[in-house]
């Protein structure tokens, strides 16, 4: 296999979150593509996170392998400082100081997030937990893996998060957390810009993570029996999709072109060509926009 089809070889990813659902497809296919791939993550053979899901580290480690690439587990409770530290101060000394790409996708909020009641009649140390879970985290992390991009004067910043626009996302800490990650790519790229490093955040459309499917009641084999019962899940795409689009954006050499945009799988495989997993590409924005009138913006739609 050459370079032409392994774009991403010899290149160092750290996936924080990379247990399940988008941070596992990205993991996957930056493996795919060749790459080495940290993935990390509370979730592991050796205890569940607090979520209490199957998924672990060690299942994506060995999917990316699997693909092609190198996948390496690691254990980080990315809310603690000292551990991420730890796990940044074991990618230099393993990789020779080298972090080509690193991915913050770290959520668990699902079951933090109040989608019934308004700011003042909801839990605030919920919410607050909910902010901490999934803001502070990616801040941690890339405080500590940041200064070996910039020693390097390259890499990537991937902030994953939900929609690409300034649109409001349903209920306040789950808006204000989606939003803020978007933020964070902003705030990131404006301090990078000048050490060669581009950061961006990049939203799935409706997306098929192994929670979602289990809420359907289906799998990825039969999934469109959900169609039944959500018309739009037509539409979804798998994690796969997601993980093609950053890892398209990984080998594009003109990366720095895209730094500080809010971007998104339906406009980035216009651009780049990516399929989802059945070779189909889905837009759920052209959806959404045809059908529910919704307000998803084009690519890169600035805030």
């Amino acid at each position: 296999m050459t370079t032409r089809t392994r774009p991403l070889a010899g290149t160092v990813a750290l996936v924080a979150g990379g247990t399940r659902g988008g941070g596992r497809g990205i993991a996957v296919e930056l493996g795919a593509a060749g790459a080495t791939v940290y993935v990390s993550g509370r979730s592991s053979t050796g205890g569940r996170s607090d979520l209490d899901r199957p998924e672990t580290i060690e299942q994506t480690a060995e999917q990316v392998t699997a693909a092609g690439g190198l996948g390496i587990p690691a254990r980080t409770d990315h809310s603690r400082p000292d551990e991420v530290r730890a796990l940044v101060d074991r990618i230099a000394a393993e990789q020779g100081g080298r972090l080509d790409v690193l991915v913050n996708s770290v959520w668990g909020g699902d079951p933090l997030t109040d989608w019934e009641h308004p700011l003042w009649e909801q839990e605030l140390d919920t919410g607050l937990r909910l902010l901490r879970q999934a803001v502070e985290t990616h801040i941690i992390t890339s405080r500590f893996a940041l200064p070996l991009m910039v020693a390097r004067k390259s890499g990537l910043v991937v902030e994953v998060t939900d929609g690409n626009t300034a649109r409001y996302r349903g209920t306040f800490f789950y808006d204000l957390a989606k939003s803020a990650v978007i933020r964070l790519a902003v705030a990131q790229a404006a301090e990078l810009r000048p050490h060669g490093v581009a950061a961006v955040a990049i939203t799935p459309g409706f997306l098929r993570s192994e929670a979602m499917l289990e809420l359907f009641g289906v799998t990825e084999a039969n999934w469109r029996d959900g169609v039944a019962r959500d018309p739009d899940f037509a539409h979804s795409e798998t994690p796969a999709y997601l993980g093609r689009a950053v890892a398209a954006l990984a080998a594009d050499p003109e990366v720095m072109a895209k730094t500080g945009r809010a971007l998104a799988t339906w406009g980035l495989y216009r651009e780049y060509g990516f399929t989802d997993a059945d070779g189909t590409q889905p837009d759920f924005a052209a959806h959404w926009a045809e059908n529910l009138q919704g307000e998803y913006g084009p690519l890169g739609d600035p805030l």
